[in-house]
């Protein structure tokens, strides 16, 4: 088997605090999927270390992606308001979101993919 990743319908993934994004093999034990590392683009500082705090972070991931707010909002599924609130220190990224952001900041190209898939 290759070492690329292939589709696995019962991929089970999770994000670790470091920022690490590891795959739970069926034995229970973790494979690291990625590290921030393998996307140069996303070298930003996790959120609390952030100049500027929530809005900056969020503003952050989505230049990274080099999405427009529509853009980001359409993929992550969220109204374009919610981004522009982020953005804009009206609200910040709590709970899932946040989640999610690191998410994208860690792990980009894994993230959209899931995103992108219809359930």
């Amino acid at each position: 088997m290759s070492q690329h990743m292939t589709h696995k319908p019962d991929l089970r993934l999770r994000l670790k605090a470091d920022g690490r994004i590891v795959e739970i093999m069926p034995d229970g034990s973790e494979r690291t999927v990625s590290d921030k590392s393998h996307f140069p683009q996303f070298t930003t500082p996790s959120a609390p270390a952030v100049a500027g705090g929530d809005a900056a972070y969020a503003r952050a991931i989505r230049a990274a992606a080099r999405m427009t707010q529509a853009e980001f909002a359409a993929r992550i599924g969220v109204p374009v308001e919610t981004v522009r609130n982020w953005e804009q220190g009206k609200r910040s990224p709590r709970g899932p979101a946040r989640a999610l952001l690191r998410m994208i900041e860690g792990a980009p190209d894994v993230a959209f993919s899931v995103l992108s898939k219809k359930h």
